[in-house]
């Protein structure tokens, strides 16, 4: 009976597809040493943009949290993702990029898995020394679009070039849920037969609700590591559930490598977290035959919204989705991912709500046209609209501009002086130096509980706590009191 191994994505791409990157460590910390005897081949957990949200709003430590995780999940591989560009819609300094991956590696993460947003082989190959260099190994993402130019020649050379390289394995990656069963027939021999032996790995999301029927397809064609997530962090605008596929592989024939039962209280533990936080319970979503055409992540239509609310023009959604199709194919189709999703989303937006189209265009814009994101991405585009976006004067002005070669040593200079770790000049470089104080300002992280016996495992955790000598429990007639001996 074949196999069918999972990588889990729960504590990354679950929490940030449908929590807005809201888990907090807390929520984690208790459930940890249990993921860690699922039989997972790796668990992900983390995210470049974590700095940002874990500082500014969550006020919590991001690195200090991969260390805490670390401590519990010691058998499975703890996995990072990255992008080419890692601060966001600014081109992140190689030396910047270099102490991230080392910091990573030294506070417990052991696979960094790494796309480029237009596929391109040779930046694939920089990423990829630089993350060995830093002792990581690397998964590379081939990413999935669809357009006239993503073809199936396309991929067969893309993987070809991704199995030249020192990898652990090659991600067959729908970060747009665009994915169909059909496509998923076309391409998954594709990978198969062009990886040189190399792991495949499908990574989908369910946007359209063909996730889990993907996956299972990319199984029976021969494809061994699904990347999935535990619900309620699952579906949705998540990937497939895990249960969910083991379970239909096994109907199937194949067998999963990992405890489902081991699982299922990690389940109950983030569903309580969940009703009692107020958070998105994830759910299959129905089919929506019009989002392959337009592409926009469902996190950028919600702000879409939001933005068409205030400017009392909600009612032209439609509309700015059609302008975003249009948009994209005149910057010669890039794949809707970060930073590229915004770059084609804010144009399109901009061009319904001015009523002239490039009337007003982004640095941003100007820099892509200008080859500074790539050349493939500049040379692909539509010369009018190229030419119409150069034309203004603030493009001769970033034509001058040269990417920032700031060394780390320039970098602490600049953020606090040579008293400044390497964990906390990342954290300032990426938050900023003010939020990180207010981060430190705020305190201990919170406390979270497991779901089972809720009130006993709250009495141990805060047991375990060195910040307070009594503890006080009450609940109608019933009181508790605990009181710490002193020390004679």
């Amino acid at each position: 009976m074949s196999e069918v191994k999972f990588v889990d994505t729960t504590l990354r791409d679950g929490h940030q597809s449908l929590w807005a990157e809201a888990m907090r460590t807390g929520m984690i910390l208790p459930i940890a040493s249990q993921m860690d005897r699922a039989g997972f081949e790796a668990i992900e957990i983390f995210s470049p943009s974590f700095f940002k949200k874990c500082v500014r709003e969550l006020k919590e430590d991001p690195l200090e949290r991969i260390r805490m995780v670390a401590q519990r999940i010691r058998k499975t591989p703890l996995r990072a993702i990255r992008n080419r560009q890692m601060a966001g819609f600014h081109i992140t300094p190689p030396a910047v990029a270099d102490l991230w991956l080392e910091r990573l590696a030294a506070n417990g993460i052991r696979q960094v898995r790494t796309s480029d947003p237009s596929n391109t082989p040779s930046h694939w190959q920089e990423m990829v020394q630089a993350a060995g260099k830093a002792g990581l190994e690397t998964v590379i993402n081939v990413i999935f679009s669809i357009s006239p130019k993503h073809t199936d020649e396309y991929y067969a050379e893309k993987v070809r070039e991704a199995a030249k390289l020192d990898v652990v394995s090659i991600c067959f990656k729908d970060p747009g849920g665009l994915l169909t069963p059909e496509r998923t027939r076309a391409l998954t021999p594709l990978f198969l037969q062009h990886s040189n032996g190399i792991p495949v790995e499908l990574h989908t999301h369910c946007n359209t609700g063909l996730g889990p029927l993907c996956a299972l397809e990319a199984i029976r064609l021969g494809i061994k590591i699904i990347n999935a997530a535990i619900p309620p962090l699952a579906n949705g605008s998540s990937n497939p559930s895990i249960f969910n596929v083991a379970r239909n592989a096994r109907a199937m024939g194949y067998e999963p490598t990992l405890d489902e039962e081991v699982i299922k209280p990690v389940a109950d533990h983030f569903t309580f977290i969940a009703k009692r936080e107020g958070l998105p319970i994830g759910a299959p979503v129905e089919y929506d035959s019009y989002h392959p055409v337009h592409q926009v992540p469902g996190g950028m239509i919600s702000n879409f919204r939001f933005q068409l609310t205030k400017l009392g023009m909600k009612e032209r959604l439609e509309e700015v989705l059609e302008e975003t199709a249009r948009v994209r194919k005149e910057f010669g189709y890039p794949i809707m991912v970060t930073p590229y999703s915004q770059f084609v989303g804010v144009q399109a937006s901009m061009n319904v709500i001015l009523g002239e189209r490039y009337r007003e265009v982004t640095d941003e814009v100007i820099q892509y046209a200008l080859g500074l994101w790539g050349v493939e991405e500049s040379s692909s585009m539509d010369p009018d609209v190229r030419d119409k976006i150069l034309s203004r004067p603030r493009a001769r002005e970033l034509a001058r501009w040269e990417p920032p070669e700031i060394s780390v040593k320039e970098l602490r200079q600049k953020l606090g002086g040579a008293g400044v770790s390497d964990d906390e000049l990342l954290l300032r470089y990426f938050a900023g130096t003010d939020e990180v104080a207010a981060m430190r300002a705020a305190g201990l992280p919170k406390d979270y509980v497991i779901a089972k016996n809720p009130l006993v495992n709250l009495i141990g955790e805060l047991t375990r706590r060195t910040d307070h000598q009594r503890i006080y429990v009450q609940k109608g007639d019933l009181s508790l009191q605990l009181e710490k001996k002193k020390s004679l």
